[in-house]
């Protein structure tokens, strides 16, 4: 089955989509273009620190200011958006508004001011849209995921990415912040101790929470924000923070250095944005207490959180949840970078045809040890190879490693992205060792050499569909008394199969090891 198999076929025109994120303590505007292979494109991505809690009484009324606050944000973002002529506007609003006594009076004054109508998103569909972006952009299948926002927290278990419990907590950054730190520096000592034992309370509090050993997805502004300054802290090599793990000795590291830094060094801290600078300490205390509650192997982050929920659910209401499936998710993640760049359907299929017909060949030599996790990357490497020559031709293997490389690919692990680049972007050792030099310590040297190898198997295999009229049918791997004869059926002209294969058949014999025949044997 080829990777465009795996979405069905099945497309839609393209959407433009604007969501307006109406949280606790930022309200944020973005629009998405759905492309033809629903691939999400961000055209615009506004936000304000609105803080919109820090205006809830005792009472939780929402004071005017706030709502004058709220109504002018709102004002100019549906400017914005009726600029982009979007075809859908949804105004979704989380916690400070759905807990509001007053709430009643905000949406009236809203539609009256500004004229649209604001959608409040109940505390279980807050959960769901976050844990329903994590099943279908990660590889995790059972994980608890956490999403503090500025005045709630959210918390979810998924086993089998299907939701098992949930529990919405009526706290968050600035709440936290303003129970413990009013009136005291961001951080104080006894403030910290106060705060990280009611956190610990609540969680006790869930029953199915506790040393459930499950890895923790965290989702959001704060943990973007703690994982980004992470990565800077240890020269992290890759970039973006899809993915991305920490173990809990990090969570304590960055939370002492958020603890030894006075406000203005925070707000200058790399990675850091400047507008969380005084609520990081309680966000980075709530992951270390929830990591400690479930007895976590790993933390890892997600960037696809409650607005890509809510996109995602809309388009699979539309397409009988085909979209986006819980299964495959790498597949489609690479499918939709391959259409990104224009990659030829019919040519990165039967290249990965080639691929996977030689491999399997070098497999039963015993030149390979079959590997269904190889056989996997194998088929990524060679569906996307020299990608990057839509941008610039005679660049294309430099491209092609960037691009992958630096692409938030939906579950792929850090590691397995960079052996898809190194794969995807195979021209020579030299170039190879130039682009696998600051993740060399990831590999050993036996696995280094493996996926160097696999890549000269790629270029090879590409050689073999020079004139992209896929003649080669069967391909058979002798051994012969001398070394090895590989026979390669075909049915049509190979005149530019022929050259080029003998060009590339280089990469072979440093795998084998052997003379290497080429039998060009045309089929009846």
């Amino acid at each position: 089955m080829t990777l465009r198999e795996y979405l069905g076929g099945r497309f839609m025109n393209s959407e433009m989509i604007s969501l307006i994120d109406i949280g606790s303590n930022t309200i944020r505007l973005v629009i998405f273009e759905i492309g033809e292979d629903y691939r999400l494109y961000e055209l615009q991505n506004i936000k304000t620190p609105a803080r919109l809690s820090q205006y809830l009484n005792e009472d939780k009324v929402m004071s005017q200011d706030g709502i004058d606050v709220l109504v002018n944000v709102l004002d100019n973002f549906y400017d914005v958006s009726k600029r982009y002529k979007v075809s859908k506007l949804m105004p979704m609003a989380t916690a400070a508004i759905r807990q509001a006594a007053n709430q009643a009076d905000i949406l009236k004054q809203v539609k009256k001011k500004v004229g649209i109508q604001i959608q409040i998103i109940p505390e279980e569909k807050e959960a769901f849209y976050g844990s329903y972006a994590v099943a279908r952009t990660t590889q995790t299948k059972n994980s608890v995921t956490v999403d503090i926002g500025g005045g709630s927290t959210e918390i979810t278990l998924f086993e089998n990415k299907k939701v098992i419990n949930y529990h919405s907590f009526p706290f968050g950054v600035v709440t936290l912040k303003q129970l413990f730190f009013t009136d005291k520096d961001h951080n104080n000592d006894k403030a910290i101790e106060k705060m990280t034992q009611f956190v610990k309370e609540q969680f006790k509090s869930l029953k199915w929470l506790k040393k459930c050993q499950l890895p923790i997805t965290a989702i959001g502004g704060s943990a973007r924000s703690i994982a980004n300054v992470h990565q800077r802290t240890v020269d992290y090599p890759l970039g973006g923070v899809h993915g991305y793990q920490m173990s809990a000795n990090d969570l304590n590291d960055t939370l002492e250095l958020f603890k030894s830094l006075t406000i203005p060094e925070l707000q200058n801290l790399d990675g850091l944005s400047q507008d969380r600078a005084d609520i990081i300490i309680p966000a980075n205390v709530v992951f270390k207490s929830l990591f400690e509650e479930v007895k976590a192997p790993v933390f890892i982050f997600s960037n696809k959180g409650l607005r890509e929920g809510i996109i995602m659910d809309y388009i699979n209401e539309k397409t009988d949840q085909t979209a986006f499936s819980t299964q495959n998710v790498a597949n489609q993640s690479i499918y939709r970078l391959g259409l990104a760049y224009h990659t030829q359907d019919h040519v990165a299929d039967y290249r990965g045809f080639l691929v996977s017909a030689l491999y399997e060949e070098l497999c039963k030599q015993n030149i390979f040890e079959k590997d269904g996790q190889i056989a996997r990357l194998l088929q990524y490497g060679s569906y996307l190879y020299y990608m990057g020559e839509y941008i610039e031709n005679s660049a294309g293997s430099q491209h092609t490693f960037y691009i992958i490389s630096n692409s938030e690919l939906d579950g792929v692990s850090h590691q397995d992205r960079v052996v898809i680049s190194l794969l995807a972007s195979y021209k020579n050792k030299s170039l190879f060792n130039q682009y696998i030099k600051p993740f060399h310590h990831w590999f050993n040297v036996s696995y280094i050499d493996h996926i160097r190898h696999l890549g000269g198997v790629i270029k090879f295999a590409n050689a073999l569909n020079d004139s992209h009229m896929s003649v080669i049918k069967k391909i058979s791997l002798v051994k012969t008394k001398d070394g090895y004869d590989l026979q390669l059926f075909h049915n049509g002209p190979v005149i530019a199969e022929r050259y080029r294969a003998s060009r590339q058949k280089k990469h072979l014999d440093r795998l084998l090891r052997k003379d290497l025949n080429l039998s060009f044997i045309e089929l009846p």
